[in-house]
């Protein structure tokens, strides 16, 4: 005798979905989706497309995005005035220049070790990795061959700039610095290049 299987309706899992995704504070995939509703993966991703399309069609307040790999609710970008207003005050401070160039490299690079963020920055990192950890943007990621630390970014790192995944990230190619900017800049990968070739952590 074979157990019953747990079925439910297009709308009630639609409507299951939605409960679980307003009470998961992070984006939720498929196959834990259909874990928690008992249902095949497929017919839970159609019931999230058929939910998506429903906030779109009914132009509501949230809309439901895929990030870091499951999806998630969250509020409609057209509200986000409204919304800077009413949370004036920000959680965390902003990145600070040294923290947002650190993160990008890292972004860029990963896995990619202190000493050479320093040498492609020309300053030290240890102050801007040491808060980026803290704020669980980036991890360690082992060790270099030579003993460094690695870092690379976390999925809290996806979902604060909205990317499914690091594929997402804007093409350095499009990126258009002046002149003496993109020197500078040339000439420090050029330096972290030779320094990851010569053996250097």
């Amino acid at each position: 005798m074979t157990e019953p299987t747990l079925t439910t309706s297009g709308t009630e899992l639609e409507r299951t979905i939605e409960s679980l995704l307003f009470l998961s504070s992070e984006p939720v995939s498929a196959a834990a989706l259909a874990d928690a509703t008992g249902e095949e993966p497929d017919e839970v991703v159609t019931a999230v497309q058929r939910l998506r399309e429903h906030y779109e069609v009914e132009r509501r307040g949230l809309v439901l995005r895929e990030l870091g790999g499951g999806y998630t609710l969250s509020s409609h970008p057209d509200s986000e005035p409204a919304a800077r207003r009413l949370l004036a005050r920000p959680r965390t401070p902003p990145l600070t220049p040294a923290q947002a160039e650190t993160l990008a490299i890292i972004a860029y690079l990963q896995p990619v070790s202190r000493p050479e963020i320093a040498r492609i920055r020309g300053v030290g990192a240890e102050s801007a990795a040491a808060t980026l950890l803290e704020r669980g943007v980036i991890e360690e990621s082992g060790r270099s061959q030579f003993g460094a630390v690695l870092y690379r970014t976390t999925d809290l790192f996806l979902r604060l700039f909205g990317l499914s995944s690091l594929d997402e990230l804007p093409d350095i190619k499009e990126f258009d610095p002046e002149p003496e900017l993109e020197q500078e800049l040339r000439e420090r990968l050029l330096k972290a290049g030779e320094a990851r070739g010569g053996g250097a952590a």
